[in-house]
């Protein structure tokens, strides 16, 4: 069983053998690696580009300068380490078809995969958690969803996970594989890493998916049955203020409560969108490294294991074109910033 950095970033080593490989095998050994570069090239670009445009548009305008918005950044920089230390090298490897970023770059380009896959779904739980009680505790959240707190959770979890994912360290060594190529995999045995995948695998898939789950059920009892949702995003002192008010400053301060509840209502479709994919996408990954855990013959179709890869690549590269899509703010400011770009300001 291959470990994530060899699964990520290497093509499988049953591709192609020249010494007993037929024609038809070295046909679909070329169709193969033409279609990895061309799919990873683009999934990867679009998402780094995406990705690098969530950073600025957050760090450069102010009234995007939210907590949500700094978890956003937190999962765009995790999601970035990922295209780049897995789909990049995925690239050099289908053109190389061996390794080539020797033993120090096998450990190191296996950490940084590992950081930013583990560090997106600590960013996930995190904005899920701000959710819950920015809507279902609207009267905590004035001092517990505040944009510096954000800054501290978010420096917490990268130091969190950058700790956690040095394990990797002692776990990934250069191997020579039956092609006498070199390629990054495991230095210990099979029986070892099983309980450290599960681990691995609960802690950042089964855990943040179950807290997403009640907590976005939660949150849309709140938002979507709520007979009085008014005051999701109301205080004592502002209804007092509303019912002394006259009647067309109640009209407006009506239209912007409605307003408050129907933005909120968009961000948490947005996130849960998230979430959903984040879930979707890795599910075929998990699953194959689950079932080749228990099997005797591991399951190595080449081409579903390059879908797995893009779909793990697919999942980092998405969340900026949904941020364009559901976010009115946020196409709002991809639009300044591209304008600006063009315009070299």
């Amino acid at each position: 069983m291959k470990n994530v950095s060899t699964f990520l970033t290497s093509t499988n080593s049953s591709l192609a053998n020249p010494a007993s490989a037929g024609t038809d095998l070295v046909y679909k050994s070329t169709v193969y690696k033409a279609a990895s570069v061309l799919l990873v090239s683009t999934i990867c670009g679009t998402g780094i580009i995406g990705n690098i445009m969530v950073v600025l548009v957050v760090m450069t305008t102010r009234r995007m300068r939210t907590p949500t918005n700094y978890y956003l950044v937190s999962l765009a920089m995790a999601d970035l380490m990922v295209l780049v230390a897995a789909g990049l090298p995925n690239i050099s490897d289908s053109l190389i078809d061996e390794w080539i970023y020797g033993h120090v770059g096998c450990m190191g380009i296996t950490y940084l995969q590992y950081l930013g896959i583990n560090a997106s779904s600590c960013s996930i739980t995190a904005f899920t958690v701000e959710r819950y009680i920015a809507i279902c505790h609207p009267m905590k959240a004035q001092s517990i969803c505040t944009v510096s707190r954000a800054k501290k959770i978010v420096t917490f979890l990268w130091v969190f996970t950058s700790f956690y994912c040095m394990l990797w360290f002692f776990l990934v060594d250069l191997n020579v594989n039956s092609r006498q190529n070199a390629e990054c995999g495991y230095k210990v045995s099979r029986n070892l890493y099983l309980p450290i995948y599960f681990i691995d695998f609960t802690i950042f898939y089964v855990i943040p998916l179950i807290v997403a789950s009640v907590l976005y059920g939660l949150i849309g009892r709140i938002l979507f049955l709520s007979s009085i949702p008014n005051q999701v995003n109301t205080g004592p002192e502002q209804r007092n203020e509303r019912r002394g008010s006259e009647q067309i400053g109640s009209h407006s301060s009506s239209r912007t409560s409605k307003g408050s509840i129907s933005s909120r209502k968009q961000v948490t479709k947005m996130l849960v969108v998230v979430v959903i994919l984040f879930a979707v996408l890795w599910m075929p990954y998990r699953t194959i490294v689950v079932v080749n855990s228990f099997t005797d013959k591991q399951y190595d179709n080449i081409w579903f294991l390059l879908f797995c890869r893009l779909c793990i690549y697919t999942n980092s590269a998405i969340n900026p074109v949904i941020y364009n899509l559901m976010s009115q703010k946020f196409r709002s400011a991809f639009k300044r910033l591209s304008n600006c770009s063009t315009a070299l300001c």
